[in-house]
């Protein structure tokens, strides 16, 4: 009986020691299951990634794509004189150049959205800089004035294509980042609008304005090769069902920020209808829809409106001011009545070099409204403080008062632009969001195709007459984005729909 018993005490301590060795592997096969089990979605990986190196190189080579997009808008301004002055153009028919490169805008920027939404956003993006490169080049050797609009035209093509790159960028930003990342990038837009005008300053009187168009091309040619280091969209591919590629994506971003995803696997649903208009004019977004393409319209209407209406006022001599200098005032006074050759002086290019400082001057106080205010209340504020500022160019001040008002009009108006961009692309969902974003880039180049005829044809008629339109559509587009029925700060990015 006692040996019997000790047998069972030898064995059960056997058994025991064989379960304790056993149990580590069990809990970390068990451990492993349950990881299996867990699943993350492409938002929650980009918020667990955070902010890191990743985002730097976004941010610059991304952000100096603003800087190609910029120089190709305001080589208009730049352009205008010598071009006016080359073919003994009429008003209408220098206005009618920013209305070709707008026209090239709206009709590819629908189609650039739906080619973004169907087939990706890298692809769209880097064919728009090839594009708008090769086309601005060949600008430069146009042998007339119809030749010259045609290409501009095409350039307008390519830089639609360019834009979608905004999307591309807010993807990949995690939330508490938009609002500060998105407003800097106001700084390269400063930057190419800043060089194009430095370039027709230094270029334009000794070679021409066609050698500044080519040396303006550089930075379009740098990016193409900068492009590569930029990945597709992790949320364009997972809801493409390319749930591998866009797990490469986050594993490659995550070890660039040191950083690690969140445990288990990457699970999205797959989505057929991506590109569809339906989505964007559907219940949920039709009135959203409807009142962001009225904004957009105002947005590009005041911001080329400014921009053209400030290059008129210089070149023209419709200043009322009380110091001018002598140049200045005799420089448009000709017995003969017509004078298609009005150079710009070095003065004008110091006025228009000034006013694109402020574009960036109010960038905190825009981060400000963005995080405080929200963006419905913050494109509430900024258009009635932009119709305010439009009025105000009327009344007859100096040469710097001019100068000041034009710095806070341009602030207000770039800032209302860098605001519906977030919007546009924080509101719509992934499956339709570069579609969205295309169709309001349309609708705001109808309001860039119609700034140049009141701020370059009506101008010459009525400086008041000319600035009223801008400030009106400002006041009705006020109340507009007042009654935007979604706001979205702070919220995460929609996949579906």
């Amino acid at each position: 009986m006692g040996d019997s018993m000790k047998t069972q005490l030898v064995s059960a301590i056997c058994l025991q020691e064989v379960e304790l060795h056993e149990r580590p592997a069990e809990d970390k096969q068990g451990g492993e299951n349950n990881n299996n089990d867990k699943t993350f979605t492409v938002e929650e990986a980009v918020e667990e990634i955070g902010f890191g190196r990743f985002h730097v190189m976004l941010f610059v080579i991304m952000g100096s794509s603003n800087i190609v997009e910029a120089m190709e808008i305001m080589l208009l301004a730049v352009v205008s004189p010598e071009i006016r002055c080359e073919w003994r153009l009429d008003d209408w028919q220098v206005a009618l150049v920013s209305t070709m490169v707008f026209l090239g805008f709206m009709l590819c920027g629908v189609l650039g959205g739906y080619i973004a939404d169907r087939y990706g956003r890298w692809k769209v993006v880097f064919g728009g800089f090839v594009w708008s490169a090769y086309f601005s080049l060949l600008t430069s050797f146009a042998p007339s004035y119809g030749w010259f609009i045609f290409l501009r035209g095409m350039v307008g093509c390519g830089v639609a294509g360019v834009s979608q790159g905004f999307v591309l960028k807010t993807e990949f930003i995690p939330a508490k980042y938009r609002a500060i990342l998105l407003p800097l990038a106001t700084i390269f837009w400063m930057m190419g609008s800043m060089l194009i005008i430095i370039l027709g300053m230094l270029v334009v009187p000794t070679l021409g304005w066609r050698w500044m168009i080519r040396i303006s091309v550089t930075p379009s040619i740098i990016l193409i090769f900068l492009f590569k280091f930029i990945p597709e969209s992790a949320r364009y591919n997972v809801s493409a069902g390319k749930t591998e590629a866009a797990m490469k994506t986050l594993h490659w971003i995550a070890k660039m920020n040191r950083a690690s995803l969140p445990p288990g696997r990457l699970v999205e649903p797959i989505t057929n209808e991506r590109g569809s208009w339906r989505i964007l004019l559907g219940p949920s977004f039709r009135r959203t829809s409807l009142l962001l393409w009225y904004s957009w319209f105002v947005a590009s209407f005041t911001y080329y409106g400014s921009v053209l209406s400030s290059s008129e006022l210089l070149e023209k001599n419709l200043l009322c001011v009380t110091n001018a200098d002598k140049e200045h005032q005799v420089k448009h006074r000709h017995a003969d009545g017509l004078c298609y050759c009005i150079p710009f002086g070095y003065s004008d290019y110091q006025t228009l070099l000034i006013s694109c400082l402020g574009e960036v001057a109010l960038v905190p106080a825009n981060i400000a409204l963005l995080n405080v205010f929200g963006r419905k209340m913050s494109l509430t504020v900024l258009q009635l403080l932009a119709a305010f500022f439009f009025m105000m160019l009327n009344i007859c001040s100096t040469m710097f008062g001019f100068t000041v008002l034009l710095f806070l009009l341009r602030s207000l108006v770039s800032m209302n632009f860098n605001v519906v961009y977030i919007y546009t692309a924080e509101v719509y969902p992934t499956v339709a969001r570069s579609l969205g974003m295309g169709f309001c880039t349309s609708f705001s180049r109808i309001g860039g195709m119609i700034a140049p005829f009141i701020a370059q044809v009506l101008m010459s008629q009525s400086v008041i007459l000319a600035l009223s339109p801008f400030a009106v559509a400002c006041v009705v587009c006020a109340l507009g984005n007042f009654l935007l029925p979604i706001e979205t700060k702070g919220r995460a990015l929609l996949q579906n729909s």
